[in-house]
């Protein structure tokens, strides 16, 4: 999946080996805009609304999986004018934002748990807190780890480390094809996989600032400061982008490039003319889109 600022493009090769494209437009929505370019608050919104967009795709890949394109009678919209329009579009929303939220409360509150099962060996407010840290940590790292090994994830994250190897070449300014992309990282400092990451991180600082008794404080603490870690993390995110062409500082994206190396797997010679397919669909795209502005505009 490629995104600009007007649209999002998934490219997919079925069966026979012919690619195909699925568009989400990015609508204009003035409440969301203006909640977008609000420090802190950017951060929790962008967040969620990219949950939704990415719930879209995938489910628009999930169907055409496998699928002869031979069977394939009926094409997507078709599919979601049969279902309801709206309805589809709301029950893909509620499901990417509430599997968003379980994952985010599961690395939140499992942890808290477990270092409060272990206070009678580390009873400290400091202990308590890094080793809620670290069990967090190693829910993330272990969760990715475990289901990178699954064929179906590792294919994912394949087509993941292709994407970051078409992006890395097109900001090089280099000609996007399969031999150049190869050349390229599969790393980028702009990947959600460092905000996962920092939320990590950030949440063990802003634990500090609230009180670890009673447990039912601890909980509730845990969950009111989500929010203030997702837009916190977002602008960390942001600003080691920002940092990234200044050697002394660039460091400080590092950790969430280490995380990618989880995230990210080495793509073959196919899945890298997928993804660059899907960016030259997205940027004609794009490019239609801003020539339809302009001549409305004149």
């Amino acid at each position: 999946m490629m995104g600009g600022r007007h649209t999002t493009v998934t490219a997919i090769r079925r069966k026979d080996g012919t690619l195909e494209y699925y568009e989400v437009r990015k609508e204009q929505k003035p409440l969301i805009n203006a909640l977008k370019k609000i420090p802190f608050v950017r951060g929790i919104v962008g967040i969620l609304d990219s949950s939704i967009l990415g719930t879209k795709h995938l489910n628009f890949a999930s169907e055409k999986y496998d699928v002869d394109p031979a069977d394939d009678t009926d094409h997507i919209e078709d599919t979601v004018e049969e279902k309801g329009k709206w309805a589809m579009i709301l029950g893909v929303s509620v499901l990417a934002v509430l599997s968003f939220l379980f994952g985010k409360f599961i690395l939140t509150l499992v942890p808290t748990f477990l270092a409060e099962a272990l206070t009678f060996i580390f009873p400290g407010y400091v202990a308590q807190i890094l080793l809620e840290g670290f069990f967090k940590l190693l829910l993330i790292f272990g969760y990715i780890y475990f289901i990178s090994l699954t064929p179906m994830v590792k294919r994912l994250f394949q087509y993941h480390g292709a994407e970051h190897k078409v992006i890395n070449t097109f900001e090089n300014d280099q000609l996007l094809t399969v031999e150049n992309v190869k050349k390229n990282s599969r790393l980028h400092y702009r990947c959600g996989s460092s905000f996962i990451l920092f939320t990590a991180v950030i949440s063990i600082f802003l634990y500090f600032l609230v009180p670890i008794h009673p447990l039912w404080l601890r909980v509730v603490s845990r969950i009111l400061l989500i929010p203030v870690d997702l837009g916190i993390a977002y602008e960390v995110l942001q600003g080691t982008n920002k940092l990234r062409g200044i050697p002394v500082l660039r460091w400080l994206g590092y950790p969430g490039l280490w995380l990618q190396l989880l995230t990210t797997k080495e793509p073959d010679a196919e899945q890298i003319e997928v993804a660059i397919a899907a960016f030259n669909e997205m940027k004609d795209r794009e490019n239609g889109y801003i020539k339809e502005k302009h001549s409305v505009i004149s």
